[in-house]
């Protein structure tokens, strides 16, 4: 990580030799100049920004001001800069010059963050020191008053440049000045510190900026000119000039990036800390309040921590939990609390419990969440303890030229695409690790379609999915090409073509699941692997294929559900009244698992629903079944620590009507989120109409649903109910007052009521 002593040397000799240069020419240009042409009155050459620094490359430009002072005679500046300026024209010098006064050096920085940072570094080469010394006095005195907009200014501009020119660290082909985490960020670093809102390790920050040097000078060495790009085929050139590998260069270059990155972002946010306003009541006579969101997991600053109470030795699901934590609150996850987790959690066991599962799902399906929160717990080394075979993709390019990041930030962002067609599939969580996963392979020798399966497979098994889930993850990774190879090389119109796919997909849920998959590593990859042109004939052959497939959709088998035992006793007592019923409680996969039981009737489940959510319990699956004129129902919850007999007492008001869960369950609107869907189910039963739903999970969602069915006159014989992060699927099997199917009228009119009772 240290910078070459050899490299550095160089890079300060050069700007030594510019000074010598530069004090000739002003000696014999600027008048009463004297013996030391760093003396003159009232006139000076000034170095700023790297040549400043003593930091020029081989083909870096010479950065120079002539600054004056404002009574100096035009005539005379311009005769001073004119001698200066032609004889370094005339030997082939890279000049960015300018020529000003005091007065326009402190406008110029004033209004322009970019001069007022490059004055920040400023250096008197020739003539009046003092000058100099006083202007940058100012301008730093300027930059600190003014802090809270010129910090408002670089962030902007930053946020911009990295738009246009990505990471260094992930980018296919980085940027070493302007990518994210390269040297302009780095230089940026000493700016932010100027203010005096913040500070940063400064011995790491400027030898990550001198390593990074290193290679940018090999670069121009070899290249034999001025560039900043490092492009794939001069790396083994500029890895030779540096005494290392291709692929070291590569990984070498992505890591200093990397840690800059990790400088800047932490920097950025303690200038946010520094620069907010006094928060109310967050300060007790024991510290700062935390804000407590999950087990074990806070927030505090802006930050979601690890609380200091929590144990990430006996409790290793804390870093999923606080990391899903983060990602769905779109926070940072605090650098300590990563560390600490990385320092000292547990094993998880293999394979993971249900509970460590679902945090991992909650995790890969937050969007953009994601990106920020799997950095810092890579960063810290947390990563590797959830996911080993991560460590052969970290970094490492690719050799396609088609992609635009590393494999690891590939598959990141093919996550956060799948987190947006999640609603297309039957199952988020098996499209979100497949996304995750379906680059795998290239960490390893082969094809990594083909050696990804069985890795993936492991992965999903280790990770807690079921033997069938897992084939099904790996199965997708292995056929993750499948649809834009033959989509692009064969004739969709060919019959043949779709059936021959038909017979590899098998399902129209798994060609739900690789559609999106596909789509969402095509938009992660570029642009053009997204063309107009490639999806229509993608999704053409979708089409195509759909056709040839029975409209076979998995839904919950008939007696069992996620592990749960549906033949419940049945208590002898009779369930006769609205209100009569009987709750039983037991911890259930970190949260609790209700047995209702009560008299069959139209609209139970609407009452049991809408009393569990006014009762403050998120439902995260349940099933009903019937036996005879008995409902039982089970209820998975997310709270652990259910009460029987306090529940009791808030349903038993929902179940007798005396509540007006209408007004008091009225669905919020999430903002941006997708419509939900809600479709029948054809030839999946012959006793009842089949519905699903799938809906951003949010309070008063399952009440909507079946309170919208009973209004009907409709009976729900029984419902299958599933949370995949924030999202949920929900199957009702519903039949009309004689217990039969609906006809197609009536199952048409209760889609359409629920997607407008939903909407």
């Amino acid at each position: 990580m240290t910078d070459n002593p050899e490299l550095a040397a160089r890079r300060a000799q050069r700007a030594l030799e510019a000074d010598r240069r530069l004090r000739q020419l002003f000696a014999a240009a600027a008048p009463d100049s004297g013996s030391d042409p760093r003396e003159g009155p009232g006139m000076a050459l000034v170095a700023v920004g790297g040549y400043g620094r003593s930091e020029l490359s081989p083909f870096s430009d010479l950065d120079v001001v002539l600054l004056h002072d404002p009574s100096i005679e035009e005539s005379v500046v311009r005769g001073v800069a004119e001698a200066v300026w032609y004889p370094l024209w005339d030997e082939g010098v890279a000049l960015d010059h300018s020529v000003r006064d005091t007065i326009q050096m402190r406008e110029a920085a004033a209004t322009d963050h970019r001069a007022a940072m490059g004055m920040l570094d400023a250096r008197a080469v020739a003539g009046d020191s003092g000058l100099v010394m006083a202007l940058r006095s100012q301008v730093l005195a300027d930059w600190r008053r003014d802090a809270r907009t010129r910090v408002a200014e670089v962030r902007e501009a930053r946020l911009t440049r990295i738009e246009r020119s990505g990471w260094l660290a992930h980018a296919a082909v980085p940027d070493l000045k302007e990518s994210g985490g390269g040297l302009r960020d780095s230089v940026t670093l000493r700016a932010l510190v100027a203010t005096w809102l913040i500070d940063v390790p400064h011995g790491e920050s400027e030898a990550l900026r001198g390593a990074l040097l290193d290679v940018r000078d090999a670069l121009h060495e070899t290249v034999g000119r001025r560039v900043e790009r490092l492009d794939a085929e001069v790396i083994p050139d500029v890895a030779r000039h540096l005494g290392m590998g291709a692929e070291e260069l590569d990984l070498h270059t992505r890591q200093l990036g990397r840690r800059i990155a990790h400088l800047a972002s932490l920097a950025w946010r303690k200038v946010d800390d520094a620069l907010a306003p006094p928060r109310k009541g967050t300060i007790t006579a024991t510290g700062p309040k935390v804000l407590v969101i999950a087990d074990g997991v806070g927030v505090l600053d802006g930050e979601v921590i690890v609380t200091k109470d929590a144990d990430p030795v006996t409790d290793p699901e804390l870093a999923l939990r606080a990391a899903a934590a983060a990602a769905r609150e779109g926070l940072p996850l605090s650098p300590g609390s990563a560390a600490r987790l990385a320092r000292t959690m547990g094993e998880l066991p293999d394979p993971w419990p249900p509970t460590a599962r679902r945090h991992l799902v909650d995790l890969l399906t937050a969007g953009s969440g994601l990106v920020r929160v799997w950095d810092e717990l890579d960063f810290a080394g947390v990563v590797d303890r959830l996911l080993p075979e991560w460590g052969p993709i970290r970094l490492r390019g690719s050799s396609s030229p088609v992609h635009r990041f590393t494999v690891d930030r590939h598959s990141l962002e093919t996550c956060v695409q799948a987190a947006a067609v999640k609603r297309d599939v039957a199952r988020p969580d098996l499209l979100a690790v497949a996304a995750l996963l379906h680059d795998i392979g290239k960490g390893v020798d082969g094809d990594h379609s083909e050696v990804g399966e069985p890795m993936a497979t492991r992965i999903a098994t280790r990770w807690g999915f079921d033997e069938a889930d897992a084939v099904v993850v790996g199965r997708l990774v292995r056929w993750h090409l499948l649809l834009p190879t033959i989509a692009t090389r064969r004739d969709i119109e060919d019959p043949s073509t779709a059936a021959n796919v038909a017979e590899i997909v098998e399902t129209e849920d798994f060609l739900d699941l690789l559609a999106a998959l596909t789509a969402s590593d095509a938009q992660s990859t570029s642009p053009g692997a997204w063309s107009t042109w490639r999806r229509g004939l993608i999704e053409g052959l979708v089409v195509k294929v759909r056709r040839v497939l029975d409209d076979s959709v998995r839904t919950p088998d008939a007696d069992t559900y996620e592990g749960w035992p549906v033949h419940v006793p049945i208590p002898d007592r009779g369930t006769t009244g609205p209100a009569d019923f009987t709750l039983t409680v037991e911890g259930h996969q970190g949260g609790s698992l209700l047995t209702i039981v009560t008299a069959d009737r139209q609209g139970v489940m609407a009452d049991l629903a809408g009393g569990l959510a006014l009762a403050g319990l998120a439902i995260r699956s349940a099933r009903t079944v019937t036996h005879g004129d008995v409902a039982v129902s089970l209820w998975e919850v997310s709270r652990p620590d259910v009460d029987p007999a306090r529940l009791s007492d808030r349903l038993r008001p929902a179940m007798a009507g005396e509540l007006d869960l209408a007004g008091r369950l009225e669905l919020a609107s999430i903002a941006d989120a997708a419509d939900a869907r809600v479709r029948l189910l054809g030839h999946v039963s012959e006793t009842a109409t089949v519905v699903e739903v799938r809906a951003h999970d949010r309070r008063g969602l399952v009440w909507t649903v079946c309170d919208r069915i009973a209004s009907l006159g409709l009976s729900i014989r029984s419902a299958h109910m599933s949370t995949y992060g924030d999202e949920v699927r929900d199957v009702f099997y519903v039949v009309d007052d004689l217990g039969q199917s609906l006809d197609e009228a009536t199952a048409t009119g209760l889609r359409d009521a629920l997607a407008t009772a939903l909407a």
